[in-house]
């Protein structure tokens, strides 16, 4: 949900006609797919939510109404909903932000949009990003997609107007929402089928994180788009003619890499952006009937190939097997005019639909595909319901084995008997034992592949067949949880643990009752939560386990006082009152001075009322855009904002984030570093450390060069006041004959 404010800004005639011309831009957008009774319920869930949002508007100023509109639309046009998902729409912040009730809209209209609605409303603190219950509110989201999956489909569309429409929000607002977008909303878009939503909540993500990046790439791309778009004309002149003399219905263009895509290949791979040589690719979509869209496809790919020499390492069929979000294409890279990589995806314009429309559209064709009886979004569904079964599982863990499985793309491998599994991409034999049964799993001591024995830790490789090798005698360890990548065999792993604990706890309570009757205590309720507490232990079960496993010392009850059968820990705590405090207890302190500022000033010499630290895995000086994170044990720890680690921290721990801004005084020097390569050249590092030390004046505290075959890379480390002088710094070393390329150091220096 967005940021409201209630003020009165605009004519209310004009905003009327505006909304109804919003009103009548959905209807249109329904089409075929709404009956006399769909228009009477659309309009009446119009006037409802229009009436329950009369008087709130939005942060930039326009009426709230304009948001569920805008909702309902996107759930229409762009991923290809009905009627029922329009209405949720509207809808969807009716009960949360205004009189409306469940039972309102369950007597109105009936128990399905009720039910829908209601889903909507208990995951909708997933985006007060000051919540403590951040982790609690993913798990609800996570649940609910087993449920209803209409209901993650219209929280998508809620969060793509919202991040459509930050502009108005203060940037810290904006910098926490693009970050739960990137960690969980767009990897879920993509594992449910909806690429292009995806690429584009991963462009408005990086466009408030890294709004400087953002801008040079899209202004490069722009720049640029007359040359690409001569030279896709070049490529695909030959593709069309040929297609076009075979009687092929096609479509043919060429399209742009997304800007998320180009920045994280610039990113993690060092390279500017004038050598992010696959910039583009070639989509040409067939209109034929589905039963004959394999052999289509192929044909096509044999046209292709007649024309340009392919990279065969780079092919990949999703036609034979289709990604576990039902994406279904061919895609091939070829070798195209002077020298440039191009790839090329074959699709038809149903496998084109599910791609663009993900799960809606899968729905809409699936009526139309006999030959199969399932999809694999349906068998993915089938699997989160059945991990949500095991009711124990920790929500910080599950939010963390979901996301797993949201980001890992999807390899083929066989059982002995010639059944074909889908596994998750660097899945190990114990993962794929897991696949198999969880009894299978837990006794697996290894596995056969090609003939040959391979550990537990083996990676699986695209079309093998694996035979799983079990021992009577093996059983899970914890080292197994180290192995595993898949969700599925990590819950086992944990529910076998769980098991045993179990065995241990009974052991364990007969221990701790002979010593309790040895100091005349009684084993109880009381004296058990008492010592649970004393031994700072989260429940009974792990107490005990650790009692049978002595990893727990009961030697301390000899020092306890025992009144009437009931343990007395008063006197050993008062011995124990000048030790460390507890982690909560650090964390409350902390964000108690923290309510004295709003901001946190980061001073130099002078200090700070709060305790602080800069970052070491990010290193940031003054000028960059920083953030606070609450630690444990150091108090406040300064990110910037855009650190490997702060897309992490912002989305699990957004409650332990404050705001901060820079006061620093030009004295103090910070540490940070960069790493330049390029052409070897004699006499370049004295250069280097005569611009850096007499040119700027800034003290070096290291410089460490390597040269191979003329190429030389180097890591220099210093001292600098603030990003200005480091950004004119680089500017002036980028000159030097020989220089390529230097990247700002991301690491502990």
């Amino acid at each position: 949900m967005s940021e409201k404010i209630n003020f009165e800004l605009y004519d209310p005639n004009v905003e009327m006609k505006l909304i109804s011309k919003e009103y009548r831009a959905l209807l249109k957008g329904l089409k075929n797919r709404i009956d006399r009774t769909g228009k009477k319920n659309l309009r009446l869930a119009f006037e409802m939510a229009v009436e329950a949002h009369s008087k709130t508007r939005r942060k930039s100023g326009e009426l709230y109404i304009f948001h569920p509109i805008a909702v309902a639309r996107i759930c229409v046009e762009e991923i290809g909903l009905g009627v029922t998902s329009a209405i949720c729409g509207l809808l969807h912040d009716t009960v949360e932000d205004t009189e409306i009730t469940i039972e309102d809209i369950e007597r109105t209209f009936n128990k399905e949009v009720s039910g829908i609605v209601g889903g909507l409303t208990k995951i909708s603190g997933i985006i007060d990003t000051q919540s403590s219950m951040q982790i609690e509110n993913y798990k609800k989201l996570i649940i609910t997609l087993a449920d209803d999956v209409r209901v993650i489909l219209i929280k998508i569309a809620d969060r793509l107007h919202n991040m459509r429409t930050m502009e108005s929000m203060k940037p810290d607002k904006q910098a926490k929402i693009a970050s739960e977008t990137l960690f969980l909303y767009a990897p879920l878009a993509n594992r449910i089928g909806l690429h292009a939503i995806k690429t584009e909540l991963e462009d408005l993500s990086l466009k408030y994180l890294e709004p400087k990046q953002y801008r040079e790439i899209a202004l490069k791309l722009k720049e640029t788009k007359r040359q690409r778009t001569r030279y896709i004309n070049e490529f695909i002149k030959p593709i069309e003619d040929t297609l076009s003399e075979k009687g092929f219905n096609f479509e043919i263009y060429g399209r742009p890499k997304s800007i998320f895509s180009i920045w994280n290949k610039i990113h993690n791979k060092g390279v500017p952006f004038e050598e992010v040589f696959d910039l583009l690719a070639i989509r040409i979509i067939l209109d034929v009937p589905i039963e004959e869209e394999k052999q289509a496809c192929w044909n096509v790919f044999s046209i292709i190939t007649d024309s340009y020499v392919p990279s065969t390492e780079r092919l990949r069929d999703w036609i034979s097997k289709p990604k576990s979000n039902g994406y279904e294409a061919l895609h091939i890279t070829v070798m195209g005019p002077h020298g440039r990589f191009v790839e090329v995806q074959i699709r038809t314009k149903r496998m084109n639909d599910v791609a663009e429309k993900g799960m809606a559209a899968h729905y809409f064709y699936k009526g139309e595909k006999k030959d199969k009886d399932s999809n694999p979004i349906d068998e993915w569904l089938k699997r989160i319901s059945t991990k949500l079964q095991n009711s124990e599982e920790n929500s910080l863990d599950l939010v963390n084995d979901f996301k797993l499985e949201l980001y890992n793309e999807e390899i083929y491998v066989f059982t002995p008997k010639g059944d074909l599994k889908m596994m998750p991409k660097g899945s190990t034999v114990l993962d794929f034992a897991y696949e198999i049964h969880t009894g299978l799993g837990n006794k697996c001591i290894g596995a056969k592949i090609k003939h040959k024995l391979v550990p537990l830790s083996h990676v699986i490789e695209n079309g093998s067949q694996i035979e799983i090798l079990t021992g009577a005698k093996q059983k899970p360890n914890e080292d197994w949880l180290n192995i595993v990548t898949t969700g599925k065999a990590r819950t086992a792993i944990k529910t076998a643990f769980k098991a045993e604990i179990k065995e241990l706890a009974k052991d364990g309570k007969e221990i701790l009752t002979r010593k309790l009757n040895a100091i005349s205590a009684k084993y109880n309720d009381k004296n058990l939560q008492t010592l649970i507490h004393f031994y700072k232990e989260t429940n009974h079960l792990t107490f005990l386990s650790k009692v049978k496993l002595e990893k727990i010392s009961l030697s301390e009850l000899k020092k306890m006082e025992v009144l009437g059968g009931i343990i007395k820990t008063e006197k050993l705590r008062k011995e124990q009152e000048n030790k460390p405090l507890t982690d909560s207890e650090i964390i409350k302190k902390v964000k108690e001075k923290l309510k004295e500022n709003s901001d946190i000033l980061i001073m130099g010499e002078d200090g700070s009322k709060i305790q602080y630290a800069y970052a070491t895995c990010c290193n940031p000086i003054p000028g960059d855009d920083v953030f606070g994170f609450i630690t444990i044990n150091e108090g406040v720890k300064i990110h910037r904002l855009n650190c490997p680690n702060a897309v992490n921290l912002m989305s699990k721990y957004s409650y332990r984030i404050v705001k901060t801004k820079w006061n620093q005084s030009k004295e103090i020097s910070f540490l940070t570093g960069f790493k330049i390569n390029g052409i070897d050249d004699l006499g370049l590092v004295n250069k280097m450390t005569k611009i850096i030390s007499e040119h700027h004046n800034i003290n070096i505290k290291s410089i460490s060069v390597e040269s191979e075959d003329g190429i030389f890379e180097g890591i220099v480390k210093l001292y600098v006041m603030d990003i200005e002088q480091l950004d004119e710094l680089i500017l002036n070393l980028k000159k030097l004959d020989g220089v390529i390329n230097i990247k700002r150091l991301e690491v502990e220096l």
